[in-house]
Order: structure tokens, then C-alpha cells, then sequence
């Protein structure tokens, strides 16, 4: 069976949204914090499309009052918010039926307790009556890029590592998510193992903004005392030197990074990147920097003529090592 998963910006039914519980992550205060930037979030993508919010009824900190009537709630237990590596991955067959392709979750390798997240995607997938195809390998979507038109893009340290894939080579892994989502290259960059808890998805960094078009956010020049910075223009590299699917030079779109933000702590989270497609918008961070946000909004909306581009104060996920994308998951009609 011929899989396909659609661009983030073709057509969704609904997005996927995950209500985050853990006391034992995030602390009473943070979280509760962290819930109310979820909300923003929902209801945002709410004025747009459809949101299903993931939530067992009665969870902590759970008041529907908070949230807009686009908003319905399923009864999907779960731990945390990060729907974009825990949620299902919606695929399409040839006749264009859904289905999900499932990327086993294990807590990002055994970092975190997850007993209800790694059971989302077959929940849900049993809740819309989807079949699901197991593509054989372990970890996360936020993990993972695709162009739409058959080029995948993702850091090698988040797959081919023995947290996830043990006894798999690069190039095995990369058959499998190829079968999964539809692909037919797979472009590896190095990453960083264990310096977060994603082993450095990519999502943090590059996004396909179509066929054989890669946003990525980066500094000028490499700084050879920041890992993550030296990491970055590896990347870079990589994608400067490296074709789509076709064969074609990959067209790169440089988007700067914020400097004078109010977010602190070295776990903190300042990508622009890591923005939602929705129906109509874009739904993306700002983080204070006045110029940055501005330079991030007026490329946003020239990448995704037609959409509105909304910026959003989600500074209590980003502390938290995340942002927009990694707490939605599209479902395409």
C-alpha cells in the first residue's frame, strides 16, 4: 500500500491538540501555566478550523469555560502536550482514504513516564475507525520533515540512536519512514545527541515549506562555543550541498534569530519555526524582540500567501523545550 503524508498546509479536517497533566514535570505552577498557553493555542487554530483536545474528563486543571465552542473534547487520556510526537501521523493511500502511520512513541527515549501518550495514536486512530500501519521504527514526527513531493529531512541523532532504533542503520530507518509518509530521499544531518530531550528535532530548526523549499532560522556565523549554534550550520551545510527528490538544488529561506527575548533558561525555546499551518493562518510565537517578530511575521506571510499570520505569547511551552508545532498534529480531509 502506497502511503502519502500531505503537506501541513494542504486542507485539514481538524487539528490535534494534547491537554498536559504531569505534575511531576512541570510542578503545580508551571503547569498550570503551561495549560493556559494551550488554551491560547486551541482557541487560536480555533477561529480557523476544528481543534480536538486530547484529555481524560476530569483532568487536572481541565475547564472547558476557558475554551472557544470550535474546541471539542475527546476522552484520550494523556500525559503530556507534545501531539506532534506523540498524536498520530495521518497518511493517505492511493485512493486517498486516511490512515495512520504509526512512529512508535517511547518518551523521546525512556527520558519521560508516557504510559498514556504511546497509546494516542492507535486511540485515535480507533476513535475515527483509520487502519494503522505500523512503520517499524521509534520516535517522533517532530522528528521528521517532508516536502510533500517525496524529500524527507531529519537529525540523525534523534533516530539512529540506540534510545530509540537500537540495532538499526541510518539507512534502514530511513527506508521505513520513506515507506511510512511517502518518501523517496532522505537527507540526514548530524544533530546532537542528549543535550534535550529530543536529541534535537528538526522542527526546532528547518521546516519544508513545499516541494524542494526549507525555512531554516540561524545565526550568521557559527559559534564554535555553542554546540547548538555549531549544530545548526551543520545542517546547513548539509542543505546547501544536498538535492530534493527530483534532483533539484534545495531553494533556502534564512529567517534570523531573536536576541532581546524574555524567555531565559538554557532549556528555553526561540523558534519561529515552530509554527502551525492551519486552515487560512499561520499560527506562530512571538518572544519580545520587536524587530525579530516582525522579520519572522513578514516571512511567515510571504511563504504562505492568503494566510493570516497570528504570533502568539506561548513563552511557558517554550521554556518548556517546545512551541506551537510540537503541540498540534494536522488531520487532513
Amino acid at each position: 500500500m502506497k502511503l502519502e503524508m500531505p503537506l501541513e498546509s494542504a486542507p485539514h479536517q481538524r487539528t490535534l491538540m494534547q491537554w498536559p497533566v504531569s505534575v511531576d514535570v512541570y510542578g503545580a505552577r508551571d503547569l498550570a501555566a503551561v495549560q493556559a498557553s494551550i488554551v491560547d493555542i486551541a482557541n487560536a487554530i480555533g477561529e480557523h478550523e476544528p481543534v480536538a483536545l486530547l484529555a481524560a474528563p476530569g483532568a487536572r486543571g481541565l475547564d472547558r469555560r476557558r475554551l472557544s465552542g470550535a474546541v471539542e473534547f475527546w476522552d484520550i487520556p494523556t500525559d503530556d502536550l507534545w501531539c506532534r510526537d506523540s498524536g498520530p501521523t495521518f497518511v493517505k493511500g492511493a485512493d486517498g482514504a486516511l490512515a495512520v502511520a504509526l512512529i512508535q512513541f517511547n518518551g523521546w527515549g525512556g527520558k519521560q513516564a508516557h504510559d498514556n501518550d504511546a497509546r494516542i495514536a492507535r486511540r485515535v486512530a480507533d476513535r475515527l475507525g483509520l487502519p494503522v500501519i505500523d512503520s517499524g521504527v521509534i520516535g517522533e514526527q517532530g522528528g521528521v520533515e517532508h516536502d510533500g513531493a517525496g524529500t524527507l529531512l531529519a537529525h540523525a541523532s534523534c533516530w539512529v540512536n540506540d534510545n530509540r532504533n537500537p540495532g538499526l542503520t541510518a539507512d534502514q530507518i530511513a527506508d521505513r519512514l520513506k515507506t511510512a509518509l511517502g518518501g523517496s530521499k532522505m537527507i540526514w544531518a548530524p544533530g546532537i545527541k542528549g543535550a534535550d530531550i529530543t536529541d534535537y528535532h528538526i522542527d526546532a530548526l528547518a521546516r519544508f515549506v513545499g516541494p524542494g523549499r526549507v525555512l531554516i532560522q540561524i545565526d550568521d556565523l557559527a559559534n564554535p562555543d555553542d554546540p547548538w549554534s555549531v549544530a545548526a550550520h551543520q545542517t546547513l551545510a548539509v542543505l546547501e550541498g544536498a538535492t530534493d527528490a527530483r534532483g533539484r538544488p534545495l531553494e533556502i529561506v534564512r529567517l534570523p534569530e531573536p536576541i532581546d527575548i524574555r524567555g531565559r533558561g538554557d532549556d528555553f525555546v526561540s523558534s519561529y519555526v515552530n509554527y502551525y499551518v492551519c486552515n487560512g493562518a499561520v499560527i506562530a510565537p512571538q518572544f519580545g524582540d520587536r524587530r525579530a517578530d516582525a522579520q519572522a511575521r513578514d516571512i511567515l506571510a510571504s511563504l504562505y500567501p492568503g494566510r493570516v499570520v497570528v504570533q502568539l505569547d506561548i513563552d511557558p511551552i517554550g521554556a518548556s523545550g517546545g512551541g506551537i508545532h510540537c503541540a498540534t498534529q494536522q488531520q487532513p480531509v
